[in-house]
């Protein structure tokens, strides 16, 4: 898969510091609904169950099942899981 870094831009960076700005659940949950429509939302939401799915061997029919994913999409999350930057398996060490 070629990595793309046309999204690592100075628009995102500040997007990023202003994410490391918030101190708790209840600012972050703040901020992106302010920032993202409900719909994004829920599509993020969809896409971290299937990552905390995906790590634990469950089926992607059973995880398009359960999130409401296509498995095209649940097949990319796994993609991005095993071969991307490591931001999925960061967070899972840490929680």
């Amino acid at each position: 898969m070629t990595s793309d870094h046309s999204w690592n831009n100075q628009q995102t960076k500040q997007l990023f510091s202003a994410i490391l700005k918030l101190k708790n659940t209840k600012e972050t949950a703040a901020f992106f609904r302010d920032l993202c429509t409900l719909e994004e939302l829920a599509e993020m939401a969809k896409r971290w169950q299937a990552v905390k799915m995906i790590q634990k061997g469950q089926p992607y029919r059973q995880i398009a099942k359960k999130t409401g994913l296509s498995t095209a999409t649940i097949t990319r999350v796994a993609q991005w899981l095993n071969h991307g930057m490591g931001g999925y398996k960061l967070v899972l060490r840490r929680i």
